[in-house]
């Protein structure tokens, strides 16, 4: 009976704390929403909480009528997409000898590439690399320093290292190459684990934008991020029709936009839910 108390009074704990989790979570998604698609008087007046009040779709009309938008719009998807390509055959390629125990220097390479998590040398070089090789305003320079992330090549490597040997051994035995036995075998049996990096992946090129800001002088190539950035801080007002049209209200643009750069991830997430918290978990395990 103790013991039923006690695992009773858990459960309620965590119940709780997990529902005050869910709210913190949906109360911002669900007010973006409602002043996106709230009449001007109703978000002026302050009268749009968790339902929108009289529906209006004029803010998502002009939001798209700017020509930033959509322009900014495909570049966050080119840089994604490149970015996601780059990220998931590096990261494959370089876990697949660290998860071999026979692979020269690995102890020294392993302590190298953690090294690396600690010992960050800083914006300033990394600006100064970039530019002396000629990648600033290019996309290049989004994607190439950013080909590999730590984090994600320990999950892979521990991924391969609890897959079965007696695979690689038997392909071996049939005169198959290392390569052979990485595009072939390895990385088609490696999906869940692909699936979660990839999605950290996907949702770091997303949201980026420092790097942007940093790295791309030309606007036509800024993407969706940065665009968004300066409608909700700098307002760029003469020079943007999403501040000067008239009776909409300047809060609703401002959540119209946001709501379109969550879209790709609201539809993407839970059909990568399963992988994601598959690949985690069987990353971890070890033995």
């Amino acid at each position: 009976m103790v013991g039923e108390s006690r695992l009773s009074l858990f459960r309620i704990v965590n119940t709780i704390i997990l529902l005050f989790v869910a709210i913190a979570t949906v109360y911002p998604v669900l007010y973006i929403f409602a002043v996106s698609l709230s009449d001007t008087a109703s978000v002026v007046q302050g009268k749009v909480w968790l339902l929108p009040k009289g529906i209006n779709i004029e803010a998502y009309v002009n939001v798209l009528k700017d020509a930033r938008i959509p322009r900014a719009y495909l570049n966050t998807i080119m840089y994604t997409a490149l970015g996601m390509s780059i990220n998931l055959l590096v990261t494959a390629v370089a876990a697949y000898p660290l998860a071999k125990s026979d692979f020269i220097g690995r102890k020294f390479w392993m302590m190298a590439i953690v090294a690396t998590m600690f010992l960050n040398p800083g914006m300033i070089p990394n600006f100064l690399i970039v530019q002396g090789l000629g990648l600033t305003n290019t996309v290049w320079a989004l994607v190439i320093p950013n080909a590999i992330w730590t984090m994600e090549l320990i999950i892979l490597k521990s991924f391969y290292e609890n897959m079965s040997t007696q695979i690689r051994e038997a392909a071996l035995i049939d005169g198959a190459s290392e390569y052979r036995i990485l595009f072939n075998i390895v990385i088609p049996l490696s999906k869940p684990a692909l699936a979660s990096i990839g999605l950290f992946y996907f949702m770091g090129h997303w949201n980026s934008f420092f790097l942007p800001m940093i790295y791309l002088n030309d606007s036509h190539l800024y993407p969706l991020q940065v665009v968004l950035r300066d409608m909700l801080i700098f307002r760029e007002g003469n020079d943007s029709n999403l501040v000067d049209a008239s009776a909409i209200a300047p809060q609703a643009m401002k959540n119209a936009t946001i709501v379109l750069s969550m879209i790709p991830v609201l539809a993407i997430y839970p059909f990568a839910q399963k992988y994601f918290a598959k690949g985690v978990m069987l990353g971890a395990e070890k033995g």
